[in-house]
């Protein structure tokens, strides 16, 4: 059975007298450490000597060298996952070492020792901050890797607390199921969507329908968005009221038409790549290579025809048009 932690399955005073370090003051590590400031606790900030430094030092924060991290109880390692194992971070037996997504943990590519635990914001970095500083909070997976001390969940769940990552509840996940659920998400349902998409306009182009037209229904009016948004404050059920007979209708009616197209089939192989470590192995070989291939995919299909179409596209309809005439 899944469980589900809140803010009262948390205590901040089992913090007390630990220190805390913060690795990285970037995307995820400004907002974090903010946050955990603002609910009492005083974290270093441990970076390598470039402009993030500065910026913790303008912050307000104790700024220290990455290796001066280990000297902490508990380390939050808030970098991109691939520069994780580069830090070279050597934590001791009674040290807990925290990070925000589980891919390190679950493929072995750090494994240090000590308590080994996952806070994983269900959240942009940015957004972190925005909704603690809102009083809204945000949905949190969190996990425990290795509780060697028998306090790993308790100082994992004060931290989450701290972080505003309990007010909308926590779901406990493994790190390994973390990783996995968060690549199949950019894997195997992203390409899955962007085929569909494709798909879509295809079709509709066919029919005589504009591309802007097209497009704007797709995303740029937004109403997509604020659907999902319902999505998430009132659920499918709820939702499916605020639409015309004929959309209800035609959406439940239609729901069986693609039963017969064997997608599961692609999406468990991609799924299983991710499970073994193969993707994982080849995310290594990319970063070596000095990610020849991620230039050369983002060049295809974020490159700047595309990025001149929606320009253009953005300037005509939508908020773009609003900022213009303001």
């Amino acid at each position: 059975m899944t469980n589900f932690y809140y803010e009262n399955d948390a205590d901040l005073a089992d913090l007390r007298e630990l220190t805390l370090a913060i690795v990285g003051y970037g995307n995820q590590g400004r907002p974090w450490a903010l946050n955990l400031r603002d609910s009492g606790l005083s974290p270093m900030v441990c970076v390598r000597n470039d402009d993030s430094g500065a910026l913790a030092e303008a912050d307000g924060f104790s700024v220290g060298e990455i290796s001066e991290a280990d000297n902490a109880d508990i380390v939050c390692i808030l970098v991109p996952d691939d520069a994780i194992p580069q830090l070279g971070l050597k934590r001791g037996e009674d040290k807990l070492t925290i990070v925000a997504s589980g891919y390190c943990f679950a493929f072995k590519r750090f494994l240090p020792a000590g308590d080994l635990s996952m806070v994983a914001p269900r959240m942009l970095g940015p957004e972190v901050r925005s909704c603690y500083t809102e009083g809204k909070g945000f949905i949190t997976a969190l996990g425990i890797e290795r509780n060697a001390s028998g306090k790993a969940l308790a100082r994992t769940l004060a931290v989450a607390k701290a972080l505003g990552g309990l007010r909308e509840g926590a779901i406990e996940m493994t790190p390994h199921q973390e990783a996995l659920l968060d690549l199949a998400v950019e894997q195997v349902l992203s390409p899955a969507l962007t085929h569909v998409n494709a798909s879509f306009v295809t079709t509709m182009l066919e029919f005589g329908i504009p591309l802007e037209a097209v497009l704007t229904e797709l995303f740029l009016s937004g109403e997509v968005e604020r659907n999902y948004g319902l999505l998430r404050t009132e659920g499918f059920v709820a939702q499916l009221e605020h639409h015309s007979p004929a959309s209800q209708y035609g959406q439940l009616s239609r729901r069986g038409r693609y039963d017969g197209l064997d997608i599961a089939a692609v999406m468990k192989d991609i799924t299983r790549h991710i499970e073994n470590g193969a993707f994982a192995d080849e995310w290594d070989a990319e970063s070596a290579a000095g990610y020849a291939q991620l230039r050369a995919l983002k060049e295809v299909h974020a490159g700047e025809g595309v990025q001149a179409m929606e320009r253009d596209l953005m300037s005509r309809l939508g908020p773009g048009v609003v900022a213009q005439r303001d």
